[in-house]
């Protein structure tokens, strides 16, 4: 845990379930206890057509983690002829993360995506704990400030374009308060029929109304 503590490193990260898709938002600053790395990081990666994962943590941890994933979802593919679902994907990566929990990948990741069943969100710690979020999830430094937002604002028939404004007021609110999240904000939009990086513009937009 020591080990754990020195490394820590701070974000903000959220997802959200709505009526018609899944939405996933990041900042973009990453940081060395108090100095300020870079402030172009990415921390939403696809994992799949329909799969995004947003990350908190060692970068170095998530980037190998996403490497494996991206790979077991191809061979999947190519063994079945059909996409892993979203909880299978989430169970494969806590298995991985719990394996290894002697030499621990020091990251907190979010799943979120569609597939037969529905849009799913799973919130996985360094130790291989899965969790199912069924509407909101925020991982990272930032966290706490984010979840104040989302829960005042969140509502289960929310739809995409509402949720996506909610995810970038989320974000946007950690970065006013918690010095590790900050820069520009990514979001990604999961609908059942494709994957959506907004740009910077669209977001600016939005973040603007």
């Amino acid at each position: 845990m020591e080990i754990m503590d020195q490394v820590k490193k701070g974000t903000t990260t959220v997802g959200l379930i709505c009526n018609d898709g899944v939405v996933l938002a990041s900042e973009k600053r990453a940081t060395m206890g108090s100095f300020i790395a870079s402030k172009a990081a990415k921390k939403i990666y696809q994992l799949d057509d329909l799969i995004g994962i947003t990350t908190a943590g060692v970068v170095g941890d998530a980037q190998a983690l996403i490497r494996v994933m991206r790979v077991e979802g191809q061979l999947f593919k190519i063994r079945r002829d059909e996409p892993m679902t979203v909880r299978a994907v989430a169970t494969l990566l806590s298995n991985v993360m719990s394996g290894s929990r002697y030499y621990p990948y020091i990251v907190q990741l979010l799943v979120g995506g569609i597939d037969r069943d529905g849009a799913h969100i799973f919130s996985i710690d360094p130790l291989g704990g899965n969790t199912e979020e069924k509407e909101i999830a925020a991982t990272g430094s930032g966290s706490p400030i984010a979840y104040g937002v989302l829960e005042d604002r969140y509502t289960a028939d929310l739809s995409v374009e509402a949720g996506t404004a909610l995810a970038i007021q989320a974000v946007h609110s950690a970065m006013k308060r918690d010095s590790a999240s900050g820069e520009e904000i990514e979001v990604i939009v999961i609908t059942k029929d494709k994957y959506t990086e907004l740009s910077e513009e669209e977001v600016k937009e939005i973040k603007a109304r």
